[in-house]
């Protein structure tokens, strides 16, 4: 039993070791080939000599500048990596290629109901750009990574949400879609996927949510338009009090304003007609002492 458990943790590392060599894109130490694929790799090239030149338009491929080939012989990793941009050859029959697209991708997380950690039930969604950093990673340790980006994107989302406030949400997107970024790259790394940039798009809030805050926005400003119009009255019957003290205290002052009053009521268009009374006989009235 010792003896068969060794095997089975040695062929397990023989196998790890196998796999880290090819996503490194390295020229792994395989196992020489048997007498099987020895077979068929030597009647895929007699079947490319015997259909010369038709077999050139299926031997030859081309990759775009912004894509890679990674090609498999006979369900093994060929030697040298991704293949690309340009030219490059495979053997009917036995190679098989996929190509990866490196370009940034962009793609709307679906809205998501969030339930925020002081229990308010909100509706979010995002927008997430990436790229296919590794073409081996992608092809070789993820059936879709796109799909698998998708879903963890969405499930990232959620998690991040629940751990915050509403106030948190509502002001913080920036910080909310770093902290997003973070997890996702560092989730999606062993898959050769890069996610460069989460943006929040927008925060629904259930409609009696949205009244509340609307009342007590409203409330709020009708408060502070009290305290304003409040703050002017005093200002203003300071200032009075301040210019009536100073009209008490000289009579001048005071005949000069009286006369200025009647100015500006002269001034008017219209049918009163004003009877200006000398100060003296008004002086006993107003208790100024000459």
């Amino acid at each position: 039993m010792a003896a068969g458990d060794g095997g089975d943790g040695d062929g397990v590392d023989k196998v790890e070791a196998q796999r880290r060599a090819a996503l490194a894109g390295e020229s792994s130490e395989q196992e020489p080939m048997g007498f099987i694929e020895i077979v068929a790799t030597v009647g895929s090239v007699l079947l490319l000599i015997l259909t010369l030149p038709f077999s050139l338009f299926i031997s030859y491929k081309v990759v775009q500048e912004y894509e890679r080939a990674v090609i498999f012989r006979l369900g093994r990793l060929r030697r040298g990596g991704a293949r690309g941009p340009g030219i490059f050859f495979i053997l009917p029959c036995i190679d098989t290629y996929c190509k990866v697209d490196l370009r940034t991708v962009s793609f709307d997380v679906p809205p998501q109901e969030v339930l925020t950690r002081d229990s308010v039930t909100v509706t979010v969604d995002a927008v997430v750009y990436y790229r296919v950093q590794s073409p081996l990673k992608a092809t070789i340790c993820v059936n879709n990574y796109s799909h698998s980006t998708r879903l963890l994107a969405a499930t990232t989302l959620r998690n991040v949400l629940g751990t915050r406030n509403l106030s948190e949400i509502l002001s913080e997107r920036e910080a909310i879609a770093h902290t997003m970024q973070s997890s996702l790259d560092e989730a999606t790394e062993p898959w050769g996927v890069k996610v460069e940039r989460v943006e929040i798009k927008d925060v629904r809030l259930p409609v009696q949510l949205q009244r509340a805050m609307a009342a007590e926005a409203e409330a709020a400003r009708e408060a502070r338009a009290k305290v304003i119009a409040a703050e002017g009255e005093m200002k203003a019957s300071r200032a009075l009090k301040e210019a009536s003290d100073v009209l008490t205290d000289s009579p001048a002052a005071l005949q000069l304003r009286y006369l200025q009053t009647l100015n500006t009521i002269s001034a008017e268009k219209n049918s009163t007609i004003v009877f200006p009374l000398p100060m003296d006989m008004i002086t006993p009235f107003l208790g100024i002492k000459k």
